[in-house]
């Protein structure tokens, strides 16, 4: 595990030197890096994998062999990577995408969508939608054998968050008739409002997910403008006018009391309006699912969260689980006292094995 992390970490701070003597941006870098992990749609003795498009957007396919007397589960899976890494083809998501596939007996939709530094919000939230709602056509389901009553949205880190998003949007949509049964949000980023939280505070340079990192992220998913990122790290981002929407990421109110010993809340500090106006994304609930309103909370399906201890996002989960359960939603949540930031992923470690064996049975059970 420590080697895994050495590893990250050195691959992190030399994509950054690259950007620092202007040969690369620092997520075209770490990209190329990831992509030597790359698998192909490769079939095997219980799962059929090929690619198609979902409404224009590139998805990976996953089909027990076996055969089935009745209709089969579906879930749809987004990849995380900060909207600016990762995709379907990852060996980690593959491999995932098949255990799943195959222990549950589902079909499962691992989703590719457009990435920042080239691509900017809305446009991960709107390829991961369109292809979601595509696949929850009557006849693309029936073309599946996946019935339509048992269909799950999941995804872990910005894949949480997209996650989230579309199922908070599905709400809305008056063509999606068909609704889905459950989400699971694997350790989600859930708003760029306050990145000053307790986990923020307290892990903020722990490997494989630092909070300057994860700043980053989120400032790129918006633009590629730099000023943004500055804004943040100082915590003035945010404009008086949208004030009235700290008040749902207060987490001096909404995370459990052992989350908040030795942390004191402080009062925002408000920045100009001139960032919100160029780049109004950061404030947009489909970016940051935790600026929902409790109405719209109230209507969303059974929810798996997992959060982990040692993770910079672990309270926007730990704050999503208590506002869904203050607005009535059924949660689940799995806080992984031993878990970091990537847990899930790690399938050759204990650690990941286990996440992923308690993902898989929450979903046997429920789905």
């Amino acid at each position: 595990m420590m080697l895994f992390n050495t590893y990250l970490k050195s691959a992190v701070h030399l994509a950054t030197f690259l950007e620092m003597l202007g040969l690369n941006h620092l997520m075209d870098s770490m990209m190329i890096g990831m992509s030597f992990d790359e698998v192909p749609p490769t079939s095997d003795e219980n799962v059929t994998v090929t690619e198609t498009t979902f409404n224009h957007i590139p998805v990976r396919v996953y089909v027990p062999k076996r055969k089935s007397e009745a209709l089969r589960r579906g879930v749809f899976y987004i990849h995380g990577g900060g909207w600016c890494l990762g995709s379907a083809a990852l060996k980690g998501y593959d491999s995932l995408s098949r255990w799943t596939a195959d222990r549950l007996d589902a079909v499962v939709i691992s989703a590719d969508y457009r990435l920042a530094p080239k691509y900017h919000f809305p446009t991960q939230f709107e390829d991961v939608y369109n292809a979601l709602k595509w696949f929850l056509h009557e006849k693309v389901l029936a073309k599946y054998g996946v019935n339509p009553e048992r269909v799950a949205v999941s995804g872990d880190s910005a894949g949480g968050n997209l996650a989230a998003a579309v199922t908070q949007q599905l709400l809305d949509d008056p063509d999606v008739k068909i609704k889905l049964k459950v989400q699971s949000l694997i350790y989600p980023a859930l708003q760029p409002l306050d990145v000053d939280t307790p986990s923020y505070q307290g892990y903020s340079h722990f490997p494989v997910l630092s909070k300057s990192l994860m700043v980053r992220f989120w400032s790129e998913y918006f633009t590629t403008d730099r000023s943004l990122e500055k804004a943040m790290l100082s915590h003035q981002h945010v404009p008086v006018e949208s004030s009235h929407l700290f008040k749902f990421v207060n987490w001096s109110s909404l995370l459990p009391e052992r989350f908040l010993k030795g942390y004191v809340y402080n009062n925002p500090i408000y920045g100009s309006s001139e960032l919100s106006k160029k780049y109004p994304g950061y404030l947009d609930v489909r970016a940051a699912p935790l600026l929902a309103d409790d109405h719209k909370l109230h209507g969303l399906p059974l929810t798996y969260i997992i959060t982990c201890q040692y993770d910079v996002l672990r309270d926007d989960g730990l704050m999503y689980v208590s506002r869904l359960r203050n607005a009535g939603v059924r949660v689940t949540h799995n806080h992984v006292e031993d878990g970091f930031h990537g847990s899930f992923s790690l399938l050759n470690f204990k650690i990941g094995y286990r996440l992923i064996n308690q993902y898989i049975s929450w979903l046997s059970e429920n789905l």
